[in-house]
């Protein structure tokens, strides 16, 4: 297997073994980038000479008979949203002056450099985050590694293409409406968004409370570890929950069997692709043959798309206010949420904010009845690249085609997109799955027994 293809538990193996080394896997990893990367467009940023860097430190560790962390030497990328110091973070945004000092790491940057793991580069996202596909006036269009054609998501869309097309094993992405799950699910990928401040983030997101981090990753393994990395405490995020009292590592792979789940099909008011719908369907008759029960259950709730964007519409113009000469390089959709928000008034946010928590509650007495909810990740397979909306769909917003995601974006929730089949066309589909708050660690164990059953 090339190292390229290998999953990050496998890469500390081989670490561990002598087989491979950080120095050789780091060179296999920016191979591999010079490559497919020209095409897919999922790096905004590469560091060749500080990866090798790393990756010699990290080698000479592994020599010594020691590592540093959990996964000491297996390459990761990082999504151009969070300060990484020594890199410009310029969030797919042209109003951002890159010559400046960068001399910040954010929480998860800081977790990931302590663990040794070694930065590769920057992925690509829409500016600020604030879409469900990846392409912006400054790095173009992000594409899909399934179908170049096709989007790969977004606005990790970046990471999701970087870990599908072997551009590094790991990424870490922002889902604050599906940002991970989409991706994961277009490029067939594992994406995982815990409960809301389980990592810490800082600065302050505007979009807060809708604003997770996550793992972006081959498998749910990896997710777990790369948890365990990510989930302690940061003073500069005073939302940030207390360390867990177990490893994700620890209990992922526990048994679930004989648990109580729900499928919704389409959350009792979307329309749902037909194909993605039967691939969704297939892959839960065999969830529900192999031991967990499966009843088919809407959690009860209208759809809030309408509180959502306003949300949304809020954080995103509390943010552009402060970028100077954003209104002139702007992505006009962006410009359009932007003028929403400016419209909407603080008794229109806090009203807002009531639908989220009404949705909150009404699914935590939907776990009273049921262990986990599972649904299709996205409603509709991968379309054209270079589109906020499928063409032709009668569409006009993102969130129209992402119903399945942003409602646990405003619970704060945990979720999970596993890969679960094709399309006719070889695109990828997911299932999500959607856990109490703080169950983060259930999501990730319910995400492997799925995993296992359709390997």
């Amino acid at each position: 297997m090339e190292p390229t293809e290998m999953t990050a538990v496998e890469l500390v193996t081989a670490y561990g073994a002598g087989d491979l080394s950080p120095v050789e896997v780091t060179s296999a990893v920016l191979d591999r980038i010079e490559e497919v990367d020209p095409e897919l467009n999922a790096y905004n940023l590469v560091d060749s000479e500080a990866a090798l860097a790393q990756a010699k430190e990290s080698e000479q560790r592994w020599q010594s008979g020691y590592s540093k962390g959990l996964l000491d030497g297996v390459p990761i990328s990082i999504k151009d949203i969070f300060l990484t110091k020594g890199w410009p973070t310029l969030r797919g945004s042209a109003s951002v002056d890159p010559d400046q000092p960068w001399e910040v790491d954010s929480p998860v940057a800081a977790r990931l450099r302590a663990d040794g793991m070694v930065f590769v580069g920057k992925t690509t996202t829409p500016e600020i985050a604030w879409k469900a596909v990846t392409d912006s006036p400054l790095t173009g269009i992000t594409r899909n590694p399934a179908d170049p054609t096709k989007t790969a998501g977004g606005s990790s869309g970046g990471a999701g293409a970087a870990v599908a097309a072997g551009m590094a094993p790991l990424a870490v992405g922002t889902d604050g409406g599906g940002s991970v799950r989409i991706p994961a699910s277009f490029c067939g990928i594992v994406g995982f968004k815990p409960t809301q401040g389980r990592i810490p983030m800082f600065p302050a997101s505007p979009f807060a409370p809708l604003a997770h981090a996550g793992p972006m990753t081959r498998t749910v393994e990896d997710a777990a570890l790369l948890m365990d990395i990510l989930a302690l405490p940061d003073h500069r995020d005073p939302t940030s929950q207390a360390p867990p009292h177990l490893t994700y590592r620890g209990e992922f792979n526990r048994e679930v069997t004989g648990m109580h789940v729900a499928y919704s099909r389409d959350l009792g008011y979307l329309q749902v692709d037909e194909e993605v719908a039967q691939i969704v369907d297939a892959a839960v008759a065999k969830i529900d043959q192999a031991g967990l029960h499966v009843t088919a259950a809407d959690p009860g709730f209208g759809d809030p798309i309408e509180s959502f964007e306003k949300m949304w519409a809020s954080g995103a113009a509390t943010l552009l206010r402060t970028m100077p000469g954003a209104r002139e390089t702007i992505d006009p959709g962006l410009g359009a949420v932007w003028d929403l928000g400016e419209s909407l008034s603080a008794i229109d946010y806090i009203q807002a904010r009531g639908v989220g928590a009404a949705v909150g509650i009404r699914m935590g007495e939907f776990g009273e009845e049921h262990n986990a909810l599972l649904t299709p990740t996205v409603a509709i397979p991968p379309f054209e690249a270079g589109h906020d909306v499928p063409p032709d769909s009668g569409m006009t917003r993102w969130p129209q085609w992402a119903g399945f995601s942003f409602p646990f974006n405003m619970t704060g929730q945990p979720a999970i997109s596993i890969p679960v089949g094709h399309t006719a066309a070889g695109l990828p589909v997911g299932l999500q799955i959607v856990g109490p708050r703080h169950a983060d660690d259930l999501v990730l164990a319910l995400g492997r027994f799925v995993e296992w059953l359709l390997a």
